[in-house]
């Protein structure tokens, strides 16, 4: 279920983003990183709705989420846009 907007979608349509060991946040583009995650759209509106309530770092169990987490993800979507829908 995605973090911004609350729609459930098959995994292979949402970006994971999981808690590493250490406790640091790290976007998981494999879906199979061990420890706790969460999920968000490929829509920057989902993620930008996520980020302003404070979503990743309540759902992941983390004080703050990292900026440049948070870049990489912007990264990612906009990337993703342009990707062919898979099946």
């Amino acid at each position: 279920m995605c973090l911004g907007c609350g729609e459930s979608q098959p995994k292979h349509k949402l970006l994971r983003v999981a808690k590493d060991n250490d406790g640091t946040a790290v976007l998981d583009l494999t879906g199979k990183h061990s420890g706790r995650g969460c999920y968000v759209c490929y829509n920057i509106d989902c993620f930008q709705n996520a980020m302003k309530k404070n979503k990743f770092a309540r759902s992941l169990r983390i004080k703050n989420f990292p900026g440049e987490l948070a870049n990489e993800i912007t990264a990612e979507i906009l990337k993703g846009k342009s990707k062919p829908d898979e099946k």
